[in-house]
């Protein structure tokens, strides 16, 4: 076996617009941004990051994948972000146990928030 363990994966997206992408994860979902360089940065709340870069090069942002965070109250957080944003779904209970919703960043990158329902 190997000695080396894993910790957490940290997704690397692309944005056009570092500033609104940084503006909107710190107003509407309380990330903060911890480091930025040039053209990348990284935003955290509570153990959970993600980085964004801005690379001309690879086009427009897009990303097939959902970037799903669990979280410890589904409905506390959707209570305190319904307002500025539009949900793509729920809040509901899926048929595989979770209680999420999802909402979409600037960048059109899909958001889920999801619970375990006991």
């Amino acid at each position: 076996t190997m000695s080396v363990r894993l910790q957490s994966p940290t997704p690397m997206l692309q944005t056009a617009h570092m500033a609104k992408t940084i503006t909107w994860y710190t107003t509407v979902l309380d990330f903060r941004c911890v480091a930025r360089e040039g053209s990348w940065s990284r935003l955290e709340r509570d153990g959970v990051a993600l980085m964004f870069m801005k690379n001309d090069h690879l086009g427009s942002p897009h990303a097939t994948a959902t970037q799903y965070i669990y979280v410890s109250d589904v409905s506390a957080l959707w209570d305190s972000i319904k307002d500025r944003v539009t949900a793509e779904w729920g809040p509901e209970k899926m048929t595989y146990g979770m209680f999420e919703f999802a909402i979409k960043d600037p960048n059109g990158y899909l958001l889920s928030f999801g619970q375990a329902v006991k």
